[in-house]
């Protein structure tokens, strides 16, 4: 087992996306995580890299729970061969049982819904709300561009480095979990200041 991190929610798309590398990631992933004996945590879908990493996960004798709103399990879209499988009412009952159910966070390639979680987490981290590693895996320079950004902010006087920091990234997903077992929290009185806003 990897660290502390016995279970990990992974965000990431509801589509395959175009190059075939999002898929053999999200295999990779799932693969090294049922290998590390940790469970996977995500959103309950069987379709695009959410079934993917959730089947590589099970090929692989892994553990696997899904999280899905009611509304989307109606639309069929829902994985019906998982570890567990949890129906809750809302997005927001999705991304908080998600989150509690974490040990870390993973985003593969995916949409504005999957920037808007892992962005919900990272705040979290910063915040001292929890003290939990985030990360994205960074297939094919996919996440390039919003790591340049964030180093924008940095430059711009809108993120402090320290901040920055928390978000990890890593192009193999054996580094990327190994940088999250490894990483330390520090104190929110350490980093946060009246005008980190």
């Amino acid at each position: 087992m990897s660290g502390e991190l016995r279970h990990v929610t992974v965000f990431c798309g509801s589509n395959p996306g175009t190059d075939p590398a999002y898929a053999e990631a999200a295999v990779a992933l799932g693969q090294e995580l049922a290998r590390r004996e940790v469970g996977l945590v995500y959103g309950g879908g069987a379709v695009g890299l959410m079934g993917i990493v959730a089947d590589a996960v099970l090929a692989a004798g892994g553990s696997v729970t899904g999280i899905i709103p009611q509304h989307l399990w109606d639309k069929e879209v829902g994985h019906r061969g998982l570890t567990e499988l949890l129906v809750v009412g809302s997005m927001h009952e999705r991304k908080l049982a998600m989150a509690d159910r974490a040990d870390g966070f993973i985003a593969l390639p995916g949409g504005v819904g999957t920037f808007e979680e892992l962005f919900e987490v990272l705040t979290w981290t910063q915040l001292g709300l929890h003290q939990k590693p985030v990360g994205v895996l960074d297939v094919a320079g996919f996440y390039a561009p919003l790591l340049g950004f964030l180093d924008t902010a940095v430059t711009a006087g809108f993120l402090r480095q320290g901040h920055r920091e928390i978000l990890r990234a890593s192009t193999d997903p054996a580094a990327l979990l190994d940088d999250l077992a490894a990483w330390q929290p520090v104190t929110v009185d350490k980093w946060l200041t009246p005008d980190d806003r």
